[in-house]
């Protein structure tokens, strides 16, 4: 496992924290930082994030599993959060998260057997108007089709597999 945050990373979340009245405000900030590097927030970094920010794990704990793009174990470099609203499933998005879990062999929460994509539901990516959708990291996709997956899985696959940093995901 990487480490959780580099040294400039917890310098510089140490003194916005200390410069703000409310550093409880820096929380998902703090985990999303702990994931890009972790790929996923591990305990350890529940605990560093209440160090630095005056909370308790609890409290810490609490925002990081409201939040379905905070991920407290293992995933694939890639996740995959398919759109379960009804705009979404009024206009496929069930054939669509059929399709993907047979397309990638796996079952919602799962994982490739190759670490690459990991398969989740989610509540709404507000891409109604191109429903139904999914998102992949920071991109959101829409008006999708069995051809327009197999090429964003092609592209999201060669993407995981560049010697990269892993970023945003």
């Amino acid at each position: 496992m990487n480490a959780l945050l580099t040294e400039t990373q917890l310098e510089e979340f140490r003194t916005r924290a200390a410069e703000m009245p409310h550093p409880r405000e820096l929380v998902i900030d703090l985990l999303r930082a702990i994931q890009n590097n972790c790929g996923w927030v591990p305990d350890e970094g529940v605990e560093l994030a209440g160090e630095i920010l005056g909370l308790s794990p609890v409290q810490v704990e609490e925002v990081a599993t409201f939040y379905d793009k905070i991920f407290r174990q293992p995933v694939g470099r890639r996740v995959i959060h398919v759109c379960d609203s009804i705009c979404c499933w009024s206009r496929g998005g069930e054939q669509v998260y059929g399709y993907l879990q047979e397309k990638l062999g796996i079952v919602p929460g799962g994982t490739t057997a190759d670490g690459i994509f990991t398969l989740l539901p989610t509540c709404c990516l507000g891409a109604c108007g191109e429903a139904p959708a999914m998102m992949i990291g920071l991109t959101t996709y829409g008006d999708l089709t069995k051809e327009r997956i197999n090429e964003i899985l092609a592209q999201e696959r060669q993407a995981a597999l560049s010697p990269l940093p892993r970023g945003e995901g």
